[in-house]
């Protein structure tokens, strides 16, 4: 199902979270959210973690990204994506009122109108359910495995390692990350479910190599 469907004059956190907050309360909470590469959903930082991903990972949330380039791994939305436009904007609408009203009657009749055949000629709406997960205003702090480390990320976006200051990101300030012993002197780092690196310490750094997509969260 089409969820929600709002205009925005930008993809920002000030205005998507509201949003996705709104819906949540609505809905309840997924276990994943796959998106692509592009904000508010991800960044440049480790992990490719955005202030809004933090924020999923704080509520339980997998922020799952497809790879860059390849919209093809989440066809079915993009898919989506063209239809919606083809329908509502192509030409846009001549006011923000009237561009809503689009969206607002698109989603309508995606959900509960049009039969889709991937569905069996059935309707989202027959299908669709609720999350059994409910929104949580005040979620539970991460926890790690008993045999991690854990250390605390200050608003300088650090860690203390061996009374050093170890750079981690200023996405994390506030959060503790995991850290798993691999090697002597190197270390898989975690924020929740998400690998960030590895922490190497004779490097006194966390280093990504770029291939966080074949590394697989920690149970």
């Amino acid at each position: 199902s089409l969820l929600t469907c709002t205009g925005l004059a930008g993809p920002t956190i000030a205005a998507t979270k509201p949003l996705f907050l709104q819906a949540f309360q609505e809905f309840g909470l997924p276990l994943r959210m796959r998106t692509d590469n592009g904000a508010p959903f991800a960044s440049n930082a480790l992990g490719r973690l955005s202030q809004l991903s933090v924020w999923f990972v704080t509520l339980g949330i997998y922020p799952e990204f497809i790879e860059p380039g390849k919209p093809q791994q989440n066809g079915r939305h993009e898919n989506m994506h063209g239809t919606l436009k083809k329908h509502t904007a192509r030409p846009p609408a001549a006011s923000w009122r009237e561009q809503q009203r689009r969206f607002d009657a698109f989603r309508v009749e995606f959900n509960t109108v049009r039969p889709h055949e991937a569905l069996g000629g059935k309707v989202p709406a027959d299908l669709y359910r609720p999350s059994t997960r409910p929104w949580v205003r005040h979620p539970e702090p991460l926890q790690y495995p008993s045999h991690y480390e854990t250390r605390y990320v200050s608003a300088n976006g650090g860690i203390r390692w061996a009374h050093r200051w170890v750079c981690v990101s200023h996405l994390l300030a506030g959060h503790d990350v995991g850290l798993e012993a691999i090697d002597d002197g190197l270390w898989d780092v975690y924020f929740g479910p998400v690998w960030l690196g590895w922490f190497v310490e004779a490097k006194r750094r966390i280093v990504d190599r770029g291939d966080r997509l074949l590394r697989r969260p920690h149970p």
